[in-house]
Order: C-alpha cells, then structure tokens, then sequence
C-alpha cells in the first residue's frame, strides 16, 4: 500500500526488508509532548535512547536508516483482529492477518476467541491457537480468551497462562461452541475475576425487550439497520455499567456503533466504573446513507449507523468520551456475504479493514484537527494499556520494544485489489482515497515492512507467558 514519495529518505539507506535497524533518524519523530528532529537508538530489539536528531559520520557497518521528513511514531495497536485458525482454511489465518498488518504499520494485534475451531474458551483451545499461530507471525500477536456458558474453571488458568481478559456475548454468536453468557453467568465470571487484573470484554448488544418490525425487503440496508436497533446497544451498556461497578472488574466495550449509549459510559465514569470502550474505523468512515442495495460487503454487527450518528461519533472522539479506534478486522469469503441473493439478513457480518487502518483514521481526522499525538494515543498508547502491554508497548521511550511505524502523512493512495493482503479482498474501501502511505514497519528493530515489501521470514512473537496472579488493579486512563 506504499507509494514511493520524494520526502522518503534524506540519506539513501542500504537496509533491506528483514533488516536490524541500529539507528533511525528523521525530522518528525512523534514523541510524548513533541513531534521533531530525533535519532532512536535500538540495541537488543528495544530503544536505548532517543537524541536530538545530529548529523555524524557514519561508522563502518552501521545500520541507520534516515528518513528524511516522514513521520516516525509507536508502531499501532489493534486489539480487535478476528483470525480465523485453526479451522478455517478458507478463510484468514495468521500469515495473512500479520502481513497485511505489517503493511499498515501495525506492530501488535490481539487476536479474538470467536472465530477459530475451537474457539479460545479453554486453556486446551488456548494452546490449540497457540500452536497454530507458531511459526506464522510477522508481526507481534496476543490473545484474548472467552466467557461462555459454564467456563467459569477455565478462566484463571487461561489468566495465569498469559491471556489480558476475555471476550463474551450478550445474544447469540452463530459460533457454535461460544454461545452468549447471561446474567447469571457474567455474575460467576466476574466473582472469579475480581482482584485479577484482567479485563472482560464485552460485544454491546442484547436482544431487545420490545417487539420490533422489520422491513420485508433483505435486499435495503435500511431493513438491516431497522433489525439492530440502538436500543441493542443500550440495554446491552446498561447491564455492562451496572456489573462493572458492582464487581469493579475492569469492562470495555467494543465495536461501540451507537452515540446513544455513550452517556451511560459516562455516568458509568463518573460513579467510578473501570469501564473503557472502542470504536472503528468503519463507524467513522461509512454511513448508513451511502450503502447500496445488495451491497451486502457492507454489513457489520452493531450496524454502521446514519451521518449524525457518525458526527456524534467524532465529537466523543475529541472530548476523549472514547478511549480508541481500533479495526474489528473480521475476514469473510465472498460466498459468505450471500453476493448472489443480495439479503442483508443472511450474509455473514464483518469487516476487512486491518491494513488500511491508519489511512483511514488519518483522512477523515486531519480535517477535523487531530494531531499525531490524538493518534497515538487512540491507536498505540491507549490499546497498550487495554491489552496490558503498556510496560513495552505504545511510546516511544527508553526501555520500551523498538516498535514504529514510519509513514508519509501527506501522500496519497487509492484502495484497490492489487495493495490488499487480506485473503479475502472483498472490503467496503475499494475505490476509497486515503491520504497516508506507510514506508516502513519495525517490529522490535526489524524491518518487517519495507516500501512495498515484506520480510519473507516470520520473526513476530506470540505475546503470553505465564505469569503470577496480581491483586494489582492498572489505573484506568479515562
């Protein structure tokens, strides 16, 4: 998804995708309170210092890459990525998701419990996932666990084995094997999770309590969206905010559509709820106005709303009411999107986006006056910290894992199948021009995206190892 620009290098480098970086330069480099000249110093896959950007002669066998005016910050964080192994070969496993992340400049993802087989609601599935992820990573990966019904002996040892929470349902998957939880259910989850340090995630919507009507004709998003309504969202939120203040395990909320629910977010807050929540990439860039008939691509659970919503969507985003933007990357074969029938109501649901996830925050941002630094803290620093990396992950100082994403802000790029490396290229953005192209990936201190090309070695670790059990709560970051 790179194009090549004039600003790439100030000094022509003699890397080559695979390569251990020494040293990196350029004259924008994101950091916590500033965006200038700076030089990262790498050793041992980990930045050893940050300097004011010098000119020096270079020494013998030194690897620098100087990037000129292109921007370098935290390499990005997707804490909501869907990769479909083990059992699924026809849809997307772990090469393809870490490739085409890599060409996003995403250095993490976290991958869900949904859609594998089984799905990761066991410490056995856990190592199912793990041993088929081995080997296949070019980026860093995670990985969340699953609440299901009567799993509750599960959860601490997939805590104790690595995992940062768990996901879980509040209707039905159509995943057999992870069924939505009920009440009593989250009560017995989160009686065991307390004091635990992890966080429970939760897809925000429940059956509603009143009857509704649906429009007969499946071939009009319009009758989609009228079957999801926002009440789903809300009732859903208000359960969440009344368990996590009663437990105070820490909650977040994904895939958030609605702007409706968010003032129960915020008096959840107010009253001291550890609660925190995402929204994506497609809720802010699509809306429900411009989706054709049939254009069954389209669908997602909670649906993409209408343009107010989108605004109000926006303005939460800039009154820090949501804490990060993230993908919900869900692969899906054409044959599952039901293109021949056209019917919203049988197509299977969900997104690809993942490698386009930092042009499309960026295009419809920029003008609405983010920065990098709103970037950084949506993208990297804020996911970090959800997913419990934040003590190596998500900024750009000493100590931390040399993960950075080098991109131009300012080229642009149009969205075709030839730039995809999802498996499944059938995306809403084809077409889309974006403005931001990425150069370069470093994933601690290797070049595993270099100007169009991908390393063909995987080298991405899987990020969970066994760990003692904490009493320590992290401080939110609300």
């Amino acid at each position: 998804m790179s194009r090549k620009s004039s600003a790439t290098q100030a000094e022509p480098s003699k890397l080559e995708v695979g390569s251990e970086v020494m040293y990196l330069r350029s004259n924008r480099v994101v950091l916590d309170h500033t965006v200038g000249p700076a030089e990262i110093v790498i050793s041992g896959g980990k930045i050893v210092d940050v300097l004011p950007k010098k000119k020096r002669d270079r020494l013998s066998g030194e690897k620098m890459l100087d990037v000129g005016d292109l921007v370098v910050m935290p390499g990005i964080i997707d804490p909501h990525v869907h990769i479909c192994e083990p059992g699924h070969p026809s849809c997307e496993g772990f090469t393809d998701v870490t490739k085409a992340a890599a060409a996003g400049g995403i250095t993490t993802v976290v991958d869900m419990p949904l859609d594998c087989c089984p799905p990761t609601t066991s410490l056995s599935a856990l190592h199912s996932k793990l041993q088929s992820a081995k080997g296949q990573c070019h980026i860093d990966v995670a990985f969340w666990g699953g609440i299901a019904p009567g799993n509750q002996a599960e959860l601490l040892p997939m805590l104790k084995a690595g995992v940062p929470g768990f996901q879980c349902f509040l209707m039905a998957t159509g995943v057999d094997g992870f069924p939505h939880v009920g009440l009593h259910d989250l009560h017995m989850a989160m009686n065991e999770l307390q004091d635990t340090n992890c966080v429970l995630l939760f897809h925000a919507e429940q059956e509603p309590s009143q009857s509704m009507h649906i429009p007969k004709d499946t071939t009009e998003y319009s009758t989609f969206l009228s079957s999801r309504p926002d009440t789903m969202e809300v009732e859903a939120i208000l359960t969440i905010a009344e368990l996590c203040l009663q437990y105070m395990v820490p909650c977040h909320i994904m895939n958030l559509s609605s702007a409706e629910a968010l003032p129960i977010i915020k008096d959840a807050h107010q009253k001291g709820a550890p609660i925190t929540v995402e929204t994506t990439h497609h809720y802010l860039s699509l809306t429900a106005e411009c989706i054709p008939p049939g254009g069954t691509y389209y669908k997602c659970c909670p649906p993409i709303r209408e343009k107010r919503n989108q605004e109000m969507l926006w303005a939460a985003l800039r009154e820090t009411e949501i804490d990060m933007v993230v993908s919900a990357h869900t692969p899906c074969p054409r044959d599952l999107r039901d293109l021949t029938s056209e019917d919203f109501l049988k197509a299977k649901a969900g997104i690809a986006s993942l490698q386009f996830g930092l042009p499309l925050f960026w295009t419809y941002a920029k003008s609405r006056g983010f920065s990098f630094h709103d970037l950084v803290q949506l993208m990297c620093k804020k996911p970090a910290i959800l997913s419990r990396l934040e003590d190596r992950k998500g900024s750009l100082s000493p100590g931390m894992d040399a993960d950075l994403v080098v991109w131009n802000p300012e080229a642009e790029f149009q969205v075709n199948g030839d730039v995809i490396l999802h498996k499944n290229k059938l995306t809403p953005y084809l077409g889309f021009q974006l403005c931001g192209t990425v150069f370069a990936t470093l994933v601690r201190g290797r070049l595993v995206y270099l100007n169009g090309k991908i390393t063909p070695k995987a080298q991405g670790d899987l990020l969970i190892t066994e760990r003692k059990m904490s009493t320590k709560v992290s401080t939110p970051y609300y």
